[in-house]
């Protein structure tokens, strides 16, 4: 289904591994009640397929025994109605990483990496995020017991939207006297630097423009979610693709 891809160094494999992820990241948020409608459980064992190109595919396992590459879980449909929603997308998350393990370190072995590069390739899949932690939240809910309100003055995107200060109890501050921000605002780069985007897991940069779900209180890049600043400014309570899904569907 890779069309024969095959990368061959530490960096090759670790660009197909960040592929494959962002894929299956979106299938379990931004995407997911595209997701959740073709895991009909009346049809046969399917699978999640995350590719390279960050696209994502539910289909038949391959035909050929062994396949090409490890084949993801096999009939995560059967279960799509016998659990809880976010139970099961947590489930197919879990089952996900597994998958993507097994990929990166299959191109490992089929090209000799030493013991020196298998390290390597581990120590850079392991600084990201899990599908899982992006797909629950487990990541942000740990930092969010440790935040209490910060605000932002200089960290923060050059903006005046409420929408852009990050705020983990979910409510929006007014801006402080300058020297309280300055005192203030070591610590919160560092803590923000761990928040992560709940469409493609990456970190929080300072940079980048950010809007937080009124409803689940994850935090997306603009970009990921297809919100720009000036349209956040007549947002008044902000819904993420998959809380707006979750509502259509009840």
């Amino acid at each position: 289904m890779d069309g024969g891809y095959n990368p061959r160094t530490v960096e090759e494999v670790f660009r197909d591994f960040k592929g494959r992820r962002a894929g299956l990241i979106k299938a379990l948020t931004t995407d997911v009640e595209d997701f959740y409608q073709q895991c009909d459980p009346e049809k046969e064992n399917l699978c999640l397929y995350g590719f390279p190109s960050e696209h994502w595919e539910v289909n038949l396992p391959a035909e050929e025994v062994p396949p090409e590459l490890p084949e993801p879980a096999l009939g995560i449909n059967f279960a799509r109605d016998g659990m809880q929603e976010k139970d099961w997308l947590s489930l197919v998350a879990v089952h996900s990483d597994a998958w993507l393990l097994a990929v990166a370190f299959y191109f490992g072995a089929r090209f000799g990496f030493d013991k020196a590069d298998r390290k390597r390739l581990f120590s850079m899949i392991n600084d990201l995020p899990t599908v899982f932690e992006v797909v629950t939240g487990a990541a942000k809910k740990q930092q969010k017991e440790k935040s209490s309100a910060p605000n932002h003055s200089s960290s923060k995107p050059k903006s005046n939207s409420k929408m852009v200060e990050l705020d983990f109890l979910g409510k929006y501050s007014k801006s402080q006297p300058k020297d309280e921000d300055e005192v203030l605002d070591e610590e919160d780069e560092e803590e923000h630097g761990d928040t992560l985007c709940g469409a493609c897991g990456e970190n929080y940069a300072s940079d980048e423009f950010w809007i937080c779900c009124d409803m689940c209180e994850k935090w997306f890049h603009g970009k990921c979610v297809k919100i720009t600043p000036a349209r956040a400014e007549h947002i008044k309570q902000y819904k993420c693709p998959s809380c707006s899904n979750k509502r259509a569907r009840t």
